[in-house]
């Protein structure tokens, strides 16, 4: 189906006012535990891994509904896991071999700036 570039730029405007949206979700509700607040991305078995954890379900799906967008601008998606208020992140660079690669370092960098 093809789209009129009208229709594109109602769409990225949109796609904007969800991330929006989810930013203040975030920032308004979030809060990191002390052990999350102070934990960095670690490198382990050629991947950094980071572990975040929420205060409850709603906050760690929004936190990775931004992290998705994130990823699909960047093209380069995360490995993660989450169950109920945690959410555990690797990142590795599949078509370099599985190793960390500045594309993982990154969107690790921007993951982080969406917790401020």
């Amino acid at each position: 189906m093809r789209h009129s570039t009208a229709t594109v730029i109602e769409l990225n405007a949109a796609t904007r006012l969800i991330l929006k949206w989810f930013g203040l979700v975030i920032r308004n509700l979030m809060y990191i535990s002390d052990l999350t607040q102070n934990q960095m991305w670690k490198e382990e078995n050629n991947r950094l891994k980071r572990t975040f954890k929420f205060n409850d379900f709603q906050e760690a799906f929004a936190f990775m509904t931004r992290v998705a967008f994130l990823a699909e601008a960047q093209q380069h998606h995360p490995n993660w896991s989450n169950v109920y208020n945690t959410v555990e992140i690797e990142l590795t660079t599949h078509d370099e071999g599985n190793t960390i690669t500045e594309k993982d370092r990154k969107l690790a960098k921007a993951i982080d700036a969406i917790l401020g």
